[in-house]
């Protein structure tokens, strides 16, 4: 058990190493691919309620997506989190610039007196971030376990679909009973279906 925490720490510290060393132009350009490939999938053109992320320093820019799914009538979700209950509840967000606020875990999240709260039950595609990710769809986030729990409240019918950059695909990525896989990866140069 030591060993995969380590393990997963050698991992996270590697690809923030060699996410540091990305220029914000090559960082910008491969977004941009990554975003544009995204808003034309199947499975996100046919989705009427997305679970969105709002990005962290590590994850790809998704304002372009967020506003892509609000301009197109989707109900946008993006997941306000309690980190001493480990607790997620999801919120609908109509105008980004008023509805969301910096929230207790220092994440962008919605103002849950602003918006309204939707069960998790009527998702139908959640787009998820991550630090690494392999071909059969092992997922590494940042440590904290919260998009591991929310994955786990998801119904089973709901298209867990992760974005990143193709430099974050490793080999294998080392997986916990509690660890939860997503079903397609999007990155600037392929997409890629669990094995």
């Amino acid at each position: 058990m030591d060993d995969v925490k380590q393990n997963k720490a050698r991992i996270r510290q590697n690809t923030i190493a060699m996410l540091e060393s990305m220029s914000e132009e090559e960082r910008r350009v491969k977004t941009r691919v990554i975003t544009d490939k995204l808003v034309q999938f199947a499975n996100v053109i046919e989705a009427q309620v997305a679970l969105l992320f709002f990005d962290r320093k590590y994850d790809i820019d998704m304002a372009p997506v967020i506003l892509y799914c609000l301009d197109n009538a989707k109900t946008v979700l993006l997941p306000v989190f309690d980190p001493p209950k480990h607790k997620a509840r999801l919120f609908r967000i109509n105008e980004p610039r008023r509805d969301l606020t910096k929230g207790l875990s220092g994440m962008i999240e919605p103002n849950p007196s602003r918006c309204k709260e939707i069960p998790f039950d009527h998702v139908d595609i959640a787009i998820l971030p991550g630090l690494a990710f392999d071909e059969k769809g092992g997922r590494l986030g940042y440590g904290e376990g919260r998009y591991d729990r929310l994955m786990g409240r998801l119904p089973l019918t709901t298209r867990k679909l992760a974005v990143a950059f193709e430099s974050k695909i490793i080999s294998h990525v080392p997986m916990e009973s509690h660890d939860r896989y997503v079903d397609i990866i999007l990155t600037e140069q392929r997409t890629i279906y669990k094995i």
